[in-house]
């Protein structure tokens, strides 16, 4: 009869301790974060819930580092996002243009399944995909397709965004967070569920409004940095199009 091997203490994980990635992590960019994240980052090939008041409003700020970081492998994908984004001021704080690619799928279930079809696209760095009426089983769904794609070379960061009230609902992402404005330079961050002890106290990090750099060089007879407002980084629908696609897929 053969012995199974005994299992290494090294892979049991304690509830009450900090867990570690099970997969790869690239850095959040804000170091008191990194430090409360298992793997030190944000999962890649991994979903990752994003909850907020109001959709658009400040998770550019918070994933604006890593998503400089990412898109140097890939490309960045938007679905359904809720603003069209603004090329010149992402190309100002370094994502460039040719490196976003918007998907327009107006229905729920348009989004869920240009989610999963992105996930199976080896070259995607970064999936954003804004799902405010996705239920558990369809948030499942996306995670299995993010596990799928963690089998790539680079795995890519999947990130969900849904409404805070949702924060009371059961979800398969296996890092969970909510996210508000901490006056003009910071976010306060909840983390309602990771690989590890519950953070009872907010977390808040430095994010700053991003600058108009490239405005600033534009007028050098000015002194003093340009500051744009929460939504810089994105535009109304109407004023611009750029590589966009429109999703329609055969659902029963």
């Amino acid at each position: 009869m053969t012995a199974l091997p005994k299992p290494s203490l090294a892979a049991i994980w304690r509830a009450s301790e900090l867990g570690t990635a099970e997969g790869h992590t690239l850095g959040s960019g804000h170091a008191d974060l990194d430090a409360q994240l298992p793997g030190g980052g944000w999962p890649q090939g991994s979903l990752t819930e994003i909850l907020q008041a109001q959709p658009g409003l400040h998770e550019w700020r918070l994933l604006l580092p890593a998503l400089r970081q990412a898109v140097k492998t890939g490309p960045l994908v938007l679905i359904g996002c809720p603003h069209l984004p603004h090329l010149p001021a992402l190309e100002c704080l370094g994502i460039p243009a040719a490196a976003v690619l918007m998907i327009e799928a107006p229905k729920p279930a348009e989004r869920l399944w240009a989610a999963e079809q992105v996930l199976r696209c080896r070259e995607v760095a970064v999936l954003m995909a804004w799902l405010p009426q996705a239920r558990p089983e369809q948030l499942r769904r996306l995670q299995l397709a993010s596990q799928t794609g963690s089998t790539h070379h680079r795995p890519p960061l999947v990130f969900a965004f849904r409404p805070l009230a949702a924060q009371h609902e059961s979800s398969p992402a296996p890092l969970r967070l909510s996210l508000r404005g901490r006056a003009r330079q910071g976010l306060e961050l909840q983390l309602l569920k990771r690989r590890g002890p519950a953070l009872d106290t907010p977390l808040t990090v430095p994010a700053p409004l991003p600058m108009m750099a490239v405005l600033r060089r534009a007028m050098p007879s000015s002194s003093a940095p340009i500051e744009v407002p929460d939504h810089a980084v994105d535009r109304p629908r109407s004023a611009l199009r750029h590589r966009t696609a429109s999703v329609r897929p055969a659902l029963a």
